[in-house]
């Protein structure tokens, strides 16, 4: 059979981001461009203030860049007004974050079920079920966030950003708040989830053998890209 041809579900196209500040404008990210692949797992490293998060906000399409524009699952961001860049993120983004941001007045399953629900899904609760069975929480999804532990909370997350099985998962330090060893867990988490979808994994991480464990290292510095280990490929 013939190769299926490779899907390119992130653009960034010469992105520049400046802010204004009492000392005058500042470039945040300064000319970045490359493209990631359906299916890819892609760390976003470089040391405090290199860009990283405001990157991640701009391909998410949190925010807008100076120049440039990202393309999202074939949407250009910078085309579209907020509530068009809204339902492209309810579309196909997923997010998990360093804080988890639970709902804390929600059980574990509902938590699950909150984007199923908003999108329209016919089986939320069913599906929410499978998903919290399949990052081993089973035994938990009538726990409200208080009653969970770290690693336990970040389970729900991670159930919740997989849960619409999204183009793109952006994690911003997804085990920052972990101690090491539930961190390794989550992480194997996450790339089993990301192995068994097609959900691209975009993950910015201090912690270096996280990023080599993942398929291509996009690294920032001083709001510049100075590697890119798939830029070849």
């Amino acid at each position: 059979m013939p190769d299926q041809p490779v899907t390119n579900v992130l653009e960034a196209l010469e992105l520049t981001k400046e802010v204004s500040s009492p000392e005058g404008t500042l470039t945040i990210l300064n000319d970045v461009s490359f493209t990631i692949r359906e299916g890819e797992s892609v760390a976003v490293v470089g040391p405090s203030g290199a860009g990283k998060s405001t990157l991640l906000a701009l391909l998410a399409g949190l925010d807008l860049p100076t120049h440039g524009h990202v393309v999202l699952n074939g949407a250009n961001l910078s085309e579209l007004d907020e509530d068009g860049r809204a339902l492209v993120r309810a579309d196909s983004v997923g997010f998990v974050f360093q804080s988890f941001h639970l709902v804390p007045s929600l059980n574990a399953l509902e938590n699950v079920m909150l984007p199923l629900e908003l999108a329209g899904y016919p089986d939320a609760r069913k599906w929410a079920r499978v998903i919290i069975q399949k990052v081993g929480l089973a035994d938990r999804w009538s726990h409200y966030p208080a009653q969970l532990s770290g690693g336990e909370k970040q389970r729900v997350a991670i159930a919740r950003a997989f849960a619409t099985e999204p183009a793109v998962l952006f994690a911003d330090e997804p085990t920052g708040n972990l101690d090491s060893r539930t961190g390794e867990t989550i992480m194997e988490l996450m790339f089993d989830l990301n192995k068994s979808s097609s959900t691209t994994l975009v993950l910015v991480t201090h912690d270096n053998n996280l990023a080599e464990r993942c398929d291509r290292i996009i690294a920032l510095d001083t709001g510049r890209l100075v590697r890119d280990t798939g830029a070849a490929a």
